[in-house]
């Protein structure tokens, strides 16, 4: 903390929020923040913040209200607004040096925020473990508790490697094939993950991904931590779901995901005693007994002499330390050794015990397995712990290693085989911790950085050829916006139509997003010009990280058309989700890098977000100004796709003169021109803007026509942005038909997709889905970028 000479009688420290260890840590900083500079009341610091924005020069539109500055002194934001935020540390000392660390701060805990959204759940259970053995009791143990009458979460715990994973898994086959539960949800809630990368899954990322499992479209997810659980707790009622949190952190991770029904089978592992769960829920794991550790070893590698050391397979099991993982590493290289005695393959453990680096047990197996294997499958595991994200399937793993897709999927079953990897669902593959943690330290020893290099870049190459190939199935009309990415040198999955263009991307995009963070400046900024389509069709989160990433890898790399991109990209997702000022401060500087760097596209891109933007704050002089210039511009590109925007940003224009016919004949034209080149996104918008102009003008039933269409071709295209538009427009259009019901439904659908995609005008939408459906005095729209 640095000192001060004064403060507020309380302390004397300003607090240092360098050491905040996640979001809600730094909020209670910038508490104590205001508690030193004299606890001033919010209402105090609202003014300051827009004094301060005044002076900046920032337009009125910008002041900030009391309740968002209240706002950030919440400590269950998700995301905070880091501009917001900043300037309130700045209302309260107005010290650059100390502003800075906290915009450093909020970078390093919004990151790790960032990572901490991407998680996989599934609807099933992995594959159980054929010949399963030992742990009878514990079996019987845990059926009872699970199986009986109102009976609460049961958790599995214990050390790593010690099989808690594995037992979960048993046990949950078990409660299928025995009809306990109907149906499966599981996750790894990667509580212990050894690369930091890679934190504890949050628990409200975990909550959309089972609701959505559960049958609940993506905009009807609600917002929140608590709205989610709430949402999932009342779907799980009156269903036998088994639910299986493994790897969990600790029980604030693990509370909003248990459900209230006791006929909802839990099941949780955890390396920590969580407290949660009373006593006789809670079954300590302890290693193997030594008769079921050689009880393991004979099931799994049977037929092999003891040798001269009728005590060798025990010797074997106390250098494995008795654990499940290990013994199963081992059991894998018996295996392979017929010819070995088991004291042959004691001797070698003995010999090998004095050199570890991890738990004796564990690093004695994972070296015995390690060495054992090909020179190929040494060399995949090692290159397999680079990867950055949760799990991969094959092409990653050939891209990683340089060769082909059938070597890759050989590779991977035959690691799975030997436990090194596991198969989380058909086609794709997870390191345990344990595992990753050593094969990481092969990779630094063996793999020389050069070489490490060339694999993770063979890896991004191949990711971002990809989502080249997957936008340019999405998008072709957009495809001159897009930088042109050359077909890598290693496999790549074929991608054949819209659908399996969009899975994809929906599978990848953790991975994506993480990759967008790695320090490749070049990929960076090329991964965010090619995934912005989609990423702003629903993903404004996901938008402004990757592109905040895109920002500083431009500058680093001095590219100045990067870098306009990247600007355009975070003043689009400011517009979204209703910050004017700020987004016109980067589209303005986008606008001038476009022109500096001769990219005419690109410029006519930002005139047009810039012109809408005026309309909407009622300069429409300036407004038409702009997008007359992008219109001319556009048609001297012969831009079909530009031109399209345009005139749909000019319908809208119209709209906010009051000048109807106008209007009405712009979106016509718009609406052709988009149909000419494809762009079912903008054939939504284009629907929804002449939606608006028939209900205006009484033209009810043309206006439902309209906002139906827009409704369907969003939903096909995947555009939650465009769905909200729809669904808001539906429900207008109900209203004035004098069906409640049916406004309140659509009302509701928008304000989900509002909620959830951090748009505005959800609360004067929720007012009205829970008034009888009365239609809003205004319009949610925005930009048709």
């Amino acid at each position: 903390m640095t000192q001060t000479g004064t403060a507020a009688g309380v302390f004397t420290a300003l607090p240092d929020p360098g050491t905040a260890t996640g979001l809600d840590d730094l909020i209670e900083r910038l508490r104590l923040l205001k508690v030193w500079a004299g606890n001033p009341s919010n209402g105090s610091i609202t003014d300051r913040v827009n004094a301060a924005w005044e002076r900046a020069g920032r337009p009125p539109g910008d002041r900030v209200a009391r309740n968002t500055v209240t706002d950030c002194f919440r400590t269950d934001r998700r995301r905070p607004n880091t501009e917001l935020v900043t300037a309130i540390v700045r209302a309260l000392h107005p010290d650059e040096g100390y502003v800075t660390q906290w915009r450093q701060a909020l970078r390093v805990v919004t990151g790790r925020a960032e990572a901490a959204a991407q998680v996989r759940v599934q609807d099933r259970l992995p594959d159980d473990l054929a010949g399963f053995t030992g742990r009878s009791d514990e079996t019987a143990t845990m059926l009872t508790s699970l199986t009986r009458p109102g009976a609460g979460p049961c958790a599995v715990v214990g050390m790593a490697g010690i099989g808690k994973t594995r037992l979960a898994i048993h046990l949950g086959h078990r409660l299928l094939r025995e009809r306990a539960a109907d149906r499966v949800l599981f996750v790894n809630l990667r509580g212990f993950h050894p690369d930091p990368a890679q934190p504890p899954a949050d628990p409200a990322a975990v909550l959309d991904g089972f609701l959505r499992l559960l049958g609940v479209s993506g905009q009807m997810v609600p917002h929140g931590l608590r709205a989610r659980s709430a949402a999932y707790r009342e779907r799980l009622a009156g269903t036998r779901t088994l639910i299986v949190l493994d790897n969990a952190a600790d029980a604030e991770q693990i509370r909003p995901l248990l459900p209230a029904s006791a006929d909802c089978p839990v099941l949780i592992t955890s390396r920590r005693d969580l407290g949660g769960p009373p006593d006789g829920d809670r079954l300590r794991l302890a290693p193997f007994a030594t008769t079921d550790a050689v009880a393991l070893l004979t099931a799994a590698a049977p037929g092999i002499a003891a040798g001269d050391d009728p005590q060798a397979a025990a010797r074997i099991a106390r250098r494995c330390g008795h654990l499940p993982l290990a013994l199963g590493l081992v059991a894998a290289h018996l295996r392979d050794r017929p010819d070995w005695t088991l004291t042959d393959h004691a001797d070698r453990l003995d010999r090998r015990h004095h050199d570890r680096r991890l738990d004796a047990g564990v690093h004695l197996a994972l070296d015995v397995s390690y060495h054992h294997l090909p020179a190929d499958l040494r060399r995949l595991l090692r290159l397999a712990a680079l990867h950055p994200g949760q799990d991969f399937d094959a092409y990653a793993a050939a891209a990683l290693a340089g060769t082909g897709l059938d070597a890759a999927e050989a590779g991977l079953h035959d690691l799975s085989a030997h436990h090194l990897l596991q198969q989380t669902t058909h086609g794709r593959f997870t390191l345990h911790d344990l595992v990753r943690a050593y094969a990481s330290l092969r990779a630094d020893d063996e793999e020389p950085p050069a070489r490490r290099h060339q694999s993770l870049t063979r890896l991004f190459d191949y990711y971002l050829a990809v989502a080249a190939d997957a936008m340019d199935r999405l998008h072709p009309h957009e495809a001159h916006r897009r930088p042109e990415v050359p077909r890598p040198a290693t496999p790549v999955p074929p991608l054949t139509d819209e659908a399996t263009a969009h899975d994809w991307l929906s599978t990848e995009r953790p991975t994506l997003v993480t990759a967008a963070s790695a320090d490749r400046p070049v990929h960076t900024v090329r991964l965010a010009a090619v995934l912005f389509r989609y990423l702003i069709g629903g993903h404004l989160a996901d938008t402004l990280t990757v592109h905040e990433h895109a920002l500083r890898a431009a500058r680093h790399l001095g590219d100045d058309a990067a870098e306009a991109q990247a600007l355009t990209g975070i003043g689009v997702t400011h517009l979204r989700q209703g910050r004017p000022g700020a987004a016109v401060e980067h589209l303005e500087q986008a606008l001038d890098l476009h022109r500096r760097a001769g990219d005419r596209a690109g410029e006519v891109f930002a005139l047009n977000c810039l012109g809408e933007n005026e309309a909407r704050a009622g300069r429409h002089d300036s407004a038409e100004q702009r997008l007359l210039s992008a219109l001319v511009l556009s048609r001297r590109l012969r831009s079909r796709t530009d031109e399209a925007n345009v005139l749909d940003s000019l319908g809208f224009l119209m709209v906010a003169w009051g000048r109807p016919a106008a209007a009405d004949a712009r979106y016509r034209q718009a609406l052709v021109a988009f149909r000419a080149i494809g762009d079912r996104d903008g054939e939504a918008c284009a629907h929804t803007g002449l939606g608006g102009i028939a209900l205006a003008t009484g033209l009810t039933a043309e206006a439902l026509a309209h906002y139906e269409a827009a409704r369907r071709t969003a939903a096909d295209v995947g555009d939650r942005y465009r769905l909200a538009l729809a669904h808001e427009g539906l429900g207008r259009a109900h209203h004035e038909l004098g069906r409640p019901a049916g406004a309140r439904h659509h009302y509701r659908q928008a304000l989900h997709l509002c909620t959830e995609l951090g748009l505005p005008d959800a609360d004067r939408i929720r007012s009205r889905a829970g008034a009888g459906g009365g239609h809003p005095t205004t319009t949610v729209r925005i930009e048709p970028v």
